[in-house]
């Protein structure tokens, strides 16, 4: 079935960004997610998207320096080239995309990403669902280019806090999932269970497709027929809870669907916006038991940063974001990303 979207507000000619309509945060919390159109004009999101197409530019000039690749591709779009690169080279297209999905190995993070994440229109949407103007950008944030007729992009069904510490399953942490082309049911949109989000987090198994943690249908909180298609306009934004269970489809279509999944919590939420990893594993050393009492961050690995505050001084600006990004990255730590789950699940066949 198609996703309910509840009105959106008439725009009206004020400089400062709105927030989300009382039907809209009522909508977002009884039904576990809110799809909201126009969150940001074409023109906000072509920086990155211009960005992303020179990154591509820049990893095939570099496969063909190394004569791994003889087609560039230069001559098509930035939502058809590297579906064409892939075709032509598996290798070649994974070395591109591990140069771009803002993994740990690595990832993408131009000062146009980090526009994104501190945009004011966006920042003022999630500000409305926290209930708070005091807002952290959570730890982990992903890019996601899903090619067509390629089974890699194909995300089985999961709650994001399965992910996440269990210290956290209370918490309310939004992920924001931003389609940078139209996302339609053809090219691989979210299957959403709504009024699913209030129950706790069920179980989850690894051993999904391409890594990813999978809920089995047994073990889902509602019948998979109920999901709804969040198709959702360039543009636009989906928003959901971490407790929203949520699965992505093949892309059938001859474009990439692009898009970008970021995630924010209030201040209140435990973070490590506080410490670097030194200062942390300093204390684990001298406290062995410090990592299993002491609530980091609901995730960990990768590093938080206030994007919205009263107080100034603490809002992060693109170097204070660059630089603890690389520090996580590099430094081995000795907490864990989340939780044990059992493997027992088996992945599909790539297409």
């Amino acid at each position: 079935m198609k996703a309910k979207t509840p009105k959106s507000p008439q725009p009206k000619s004020a400089s400062k960004p709105k927030p989300l309509t009382a039907e809209q945060v009522r909508f977002f919390h009884e039904e576990g997610y809110v799809i909201v159109p126009n969150v940001f004009a074409p023109a906000d999101l072509e920086p990155l998207r211009r960005e992303l197409e020179a990154a591509i530019d820049e990893k095939a000039l570099e496969l063909k320096a190394e004569g791994k690749l003889t087609h560039l591709h230069a001559e098509l779009d930035f939502d058809h080239r590297l579906a064409a690169l892939y075709r032509d080279s598996k290798e070649n297209g994974e070395a591109i995309m591990r140069r771009l999905e803002g993994l740990r190995s690595g990832g993408f993070r131009a000062p146009e990403m980090f526009d994104v994440i501190v945009h004011p229109k966006l920042l003022a949407k999630v500000s409305s669902l926290l209930g708070t103007q005091e807002v952290v950008a959570s730890s982990v944030y992903r890019l996601r280019p899903k090619l067509p007729n390629i089974g890699r992009g194909v995300v089985p069904w999961h709650q994001d806090s399965g992910y996440f510490v269990a210290a956290c399953d209370e918490e309310l942490i939004i992920t924001c999932w931003v389609p940078l082309v139209d996302a339609t049911a053809e090219n691989g949109c979210m299957q959403i269970l709504p009024r699913t989000h209030r129950g706790p987090v069920v179980e989850h198994h690894t051993g999904g497709n391409q890594g990813f943690l999978v809920i089995q249908d047994e073990n889902l909180p509602a019948d998979p027929r109920q999901a709804i298609t969040a198709a959702c306009p360039r543009g636009g934004v989906v928003f959901m809870t971490n407790r929203t269970p949520h699965c992505s489809t093949p892309n059938y279509s001859d474009h990439v669907r692009w898009s970008i999944d970021l995630r924010y919590q209030s201040a209140e939420v435990p973070n490590n916006v506080a410490a670097m990893p030194k200062k942390i594993d300093a204390i684990g050393k001298a406290d062995p038991a410090f990592y299993a009492k002491a609530n980091v961050a609901c995730y960990p690995p990768e590093a938080d940063f206030v994007v919205q505050s009263r107080d100034s001084k603490a809002v992060a600006a693109y170097p204070d974001y660059v630089r603890r990004r690389e520090t996580y990255e590099h430094i081995k730590t000795g907490y864990a990303p989340g939780r044990h789950w059992p493997n027992s699940a088996k992945p599909p066949a790539e297409k």
